[in-house]
């Protein structure tokens, strides 16, 4: 008996082993995909670290099929041996799932894998800021939103990877991937296109976040990434400008309340303020015009001038538009926004106050933050054409009023000197208005006048030009 005994432990120990080899012989599908081991049972093995060495060399050959095999058994026994095991395991199970059918449960499976990499790896390097600046988790996050857009293409509205794809964006701000932040933004497009009255206020946030973020890295002439940064700003604004959410009277809607909430949080006013200017919303909207008056009184800056300058302008308060636009050039810091509000305080004077001569003092004060700006000189020219600076009523005088066509055609002549954008609209002008010069037989009339081949335009004009 004791024989027997022997003979059948002997024959039950040898068939497992003949079955599994019978087993090799035959065609076997392809590993199945499974979670790392739990953490109390990672132990760093010298056979652990073989595997890392052997994957991670065949990865940097691009030879993921050799890779596949070593990389499966490092990262269920030892998953924080290395973090080449999620470096290199996103490009391996990138590859097993291009070599999967998609629909099938192999490409499930490995699709499922890949994003449990990525909670792995915050689990084990999601605390080591060696691996990605400050913020590794917030990377880590990224990439997986990044992971779970490209590879659930079933799902239409990629809502679960918002929230990773957000908390990345936020907390690396200008260290973020383009391609995270742009997917923020077109996700979150996606979500407001299916229900705009939930999602509008998150998506102009979202717009306004990522926006703000590719137009810092497009400024900064150190960052590698610059253009990149500057052509998917123009997508993200193109985007958003088409979307709807960019309607005035929506931001209206969404943000009335608020800055009656935040009437003395400067931060949120100026992020709105921002807002409402970037889509052309700043000159009409009570909204906007609220924050920048809050926003002025807390911290004057030359955003709040203006937004205080279109108020009064609303409010046909033509001497508080001059006043803040005014002091929207003393706080202004770049020239070209000087130019601007000086400009602007001299359409108030020309168009609302028929105070040429004002008009003009700020037309020039303009041109010496930015020299040859055609515009100012038109508007110069079409001042003098307005005017009538002899008032005496008789015969003489109306000669000598003809007189001001010709300095507003001199105007008209250095405008497109200067401005060759502003020929076209300038030359119409000029053909126009010499029309209405003094005729020869009227210069003829006053030899004391036109005698000497030069004319002085009198009044408020005060310049010389010559006869014509």
């Amino acid at each position: 008996m004791k024989t027997k005994s022997l003979i059948l432990i002997g024959l039950c120990a040898v068939l497992p082993l003949a079955a599994y080899a019978d087993k090799k012989k035959k065609a076997e599908p392809a590993p199945q995909p499974q979670e790392a081991v739990e953490e109390d049972n990672n132990v760093v093995t010298e056979e652990c670290l073989t595997n890392v060495s052997l994957f991670h060399e065949s990865a940097k050959n691009k030879q993921y099929a050799d890779a596949w095999e070593p990389w499966n058994a490092a990262y269920k026994a030892c998953p924080s041996a290395s973090v080449n095991i999620y470096i290199d395991g996103d490009k391996i199970v990138e590859w097993k799932i291009s070599q999967s059918k998609p629909g099938s449960p192999e490409y499930d499976q490995y699709r499922a894998l890949l994003l449990s990499l990525h909670d792995k790896r915050i689990k084990y390097f999601g605390n080591d800021p060696k691996y990605k600046k400050k913020y590794p988790v917030a990377y880590i996050l990224g990439q997986k939103g990044l992971d779970y857009c490209t590879f659930y293409t079933e799902d239409p509205l990629k809502d679960k990877a918002y929230p990773w794809l957000k908390q990345s964006v936020e907390e690396l701000g200008q260290a973020s991937s383009i391609n995270v932040a742009v997917k923020l933004a077109d996700v979150s497009f996606d979500l407001y296109k299916s229900n705009p009255d939930k999602y509008a206020e998150q998506y102009i946030g979202d717009y306004q976040l990522v926006s703000n973020i590719l137009a810092g890295m497009a400024a900064d002439p150190a960052n590698k990434n610059a253009g990149a940064a500057a052509s998917n700003k123009d997508y993200v604004d193109q985007r958003f400008a088409a979307s709807g959410a960019a309607d005035c009277s929506k931001l209206d809607e969404l943000y009335a309340k608020t800055v009656q909430e935040n009437l003395s949080n400067l931060d949120m006013l100026n992020k709105i303020m921002a807002l409402y200017r970037r889509i052309g919303c700043n000159n009409e909207s009570d909204v906007y015009f609220a924050a920048a008056e809050s926003a002025h009184k807390l911290s004057p800056t030359a955003e709040s001038a203006a937004g205080c300058a279109s108020m009064c302008k609303k409010k046909e308060d033509w001497a508080g538009a001059i006043e803040y636009y005014n002091q929207a050039t003393d706080l202004a810091e770049e020239e070209q926004d000087k130019a601007d509000y000086q400009y602007n305080a001299a359409f108030v004077y020309y168009n609302n106050l028929k105070n040429y001569s004002a008009a003009r003092a700020c037309l020039y004060k303009s041109l010496e933050f930015v020299p040859n700006q055609g515009r100012c000189y038109m508007l110069m020219g079409v001042m003098y054409a307005a005017s009538k600076p002899y008032t005496s009523g008789d015969a003489k005088a109306a000669i000598l009023n003809k007189t001001v066509y010709w300095v507003a055609v001199d105007k008209f002549v250095k405008a497109r000197s200067v401005d060759p954008t502003c020929a076209d609209d300038a030359n119409k002008l000029i053909s126009t208005y010499s029309k209405y010069f003094p005729t020869k037989e009227e210069r003829f009339d006053l030899p004391g006048e036109f005698g000497s081949g030069s004319f002085c335009v009198g009044g408020w004009i005060g310049e010389c030009t010559t006869v014509r």
